[in-house]
């Protein structure tokens, strides 16, 4: 049976459900405090609070597929957790594919038109590129197989759902932690900023939301140095910034580049001296946190990304209600509230491994 959509006010779903990242059952991972962006698809649409519920299960085995940029880092590994397990949990079959990088536009392309020929009743996307995949969405939608964008961002207009959140959020959150940290007229401070791929959606995101932020305020930002999120990419990134301005203050950026940074920090004897900050959530990233060499991270709850994704393609499939732009609420993790944050329902399970198939 479909259970309801409701929209709330602020005040009633803060109230009525509990704080993202409170514990929950593995088999019942909803309600999530959640955001429905209207109208839907829209770059700059409102986000409204919402109580998100799950279907209990499908109606038939539907053939699902999702292509992905890459399985590198713990971020995508814990996307793949998401899928994997709310396929299982509804009944469908499922099939993930890696691309194997930013860089590979083509496979991921080739990718998603083998998904369609073996079958697939609904694809998710996890993109690599804003706008390089718009015309394979077009021919997959031409085909009534609906696409879901996961994660990452499209700016096709023949997707049917959106599951994900405003990196430009993400992004700012980190940019208004320096910004209230170094307000204007205090000591200037200098920030070496890592975004990611150049060209993806949620990077060109996350960086104006920080380079925003940060406007007005005593932080100085160097010249963003764009990169792969692979662990080796980013920290030849980070090493050549510490090598050009050995007093910067902050590492700024990625997930994987602030992994990347802390033992680079350690090795060169800043700690203390240059902070570490990251615009997503990771295992590494929170450990980081814990151990006190990271300051902060907002949590965007990717695992429950890609479960509320593989949820969507199953409604639209069933012709059930969806929301169509949907998103986990956004919360930053800090040594302050981390102890009281529930691991499972941000992050994978520590032993996971990548899981390619749902029968």
């Amino acid at each position: 049976m479909t259970k309801t959509l409701t929209k709330l006010t602020l005040g009633t779903a803060l109230g009525a459900l509990m704080l993202p990242g409170a514990a929950l059952a593995q088999d019942s991972w909803y309600p999530y405090e959640a955001e429905e962006t209207t109208p839907a698809f829209a770059t700059d649409g409102e986000r409204s609070p919402i109580t998100y519920e799950a279907l209990e299960s499908a109606e038939k085995a539907w053939n699902i597929c999702a292509a992905l940029p890459h399985m590198k880092d713990a971020y995508w590994l814990g996307v793949d957790y998401g899928l994997v397990e709310e396929a299982r949990r509804l009944g469908v079959k499922l099939n993930v594919t890696e691309a194997g990088g930013y860089t590979e536009l083509a496979n991921q392309i080739s990718q998603i038109e083998d998904c369609v020929s073996g079958g697939a009743d609904a694809v998710i996307v996890g993109a690599i590129s804003y706008d390089g995949l718009n015309s394979v969405i077009s021919e997959v939608a031409d085909q009534g197989i609906p696409v879901i964008d996961v994660i990452n961002g499209v700016s096709s207009e023949d997707i049917a759902a959106k599951a994900l959140v405003s990196f430009n959020t993400m992004g700012s959150e980190i940019g208004n932690y320096l910004a209230e940290q170094h307000p204007e007229g205090s000591e200037e401070v200098t920030v070496g900023w890592f975004p990611g791929p150049a060209g993806a959606g949620w990077v060109e995101a996350a960086n104006t939301g920080f380079m925003d932020a940060v406007e007005g305020s005593a932080v100085t930002v160097l010249e963003a140095r764009y990169g792969d999120t692979g662990k080796e990419a980013q920290m030849s990134l980070v090493e050549n910034v510490l090598q050009a301005h050995s007093d910067v203050d902050y590492i700024a950026g990625t997930a994987v580049t602030a992994e990347a940074a802390q033992g680079l920090i350690r090795e060169r004897g800043l700690m203390g001296e240059t902070g570490i900050l990251a615009f997503y959530l990771t295992p590494g990233v929170w450990t980081g946190i814990e151990r006190g060499f990271i300051t902060a991270a907002p949590a965007d709850s990717m695992v429950i990304q890609g479960r509320m994704a593989v949820d969507q393609a199953v409604r639209i499939l069933e012709g059930k209600d969806v929301v169509k732009h949907v998103g986990p609420k956004i919360f930053v993790i800090n040594q302050d509230n981390i102890a009281e944050t529930d691991r499972s329902a941000v992050l994978p399970p520590e032993d996971f491994s990548p899981v390619f198939s749902v029968e």
